[in-house]
């Protein structure tokens, strides 16, 4: 998925083109939801690659883990959830980003 070819361009007052601010989603906790014991070495997009065959969605398993990092390397020995309702989650994702 690319997470930003839908989002809206808008025009500045000097003509150049940006993108409005991506919006996402809450991720309610669902009994689909996998929990994973972290390892040295994982990452969210390496992750996302495993569970969703698609490591773009990585922005999915940081936000349900409420992450503020500026990094995709996962701290290891934490919990993190995996979402198991991923396409919710994206039809949430473009329908507040028109």
């Amino acid at each position: 998925m690319k997470r930003y070819e839908n989002i809206k361009i808008e025009q500045s007052l000097e003509g150049k083109q940006y993108r409005t601010t991506t919006t996402y989603p809450e991720t309610p906790i669902s009994d689909t939801d996998y929990y994973i014991i972290t390892t040295a070495g994982d990452r969210y997009d390496n992750l996302a690659d495993q569970f969703y065959n698609d490591h773009t969605l990585w922005w999915v398993i940081a936000a349900a883990n409420n992450s503020e990092r500026a990094s995709l390397i996962v701290e290891p020995g934490i919990q993190l959830r995996i979402p198991g309702n991923i396409d919710t989650i994206i039809d949430n994702f473009n329908n507040l980003n028109k």
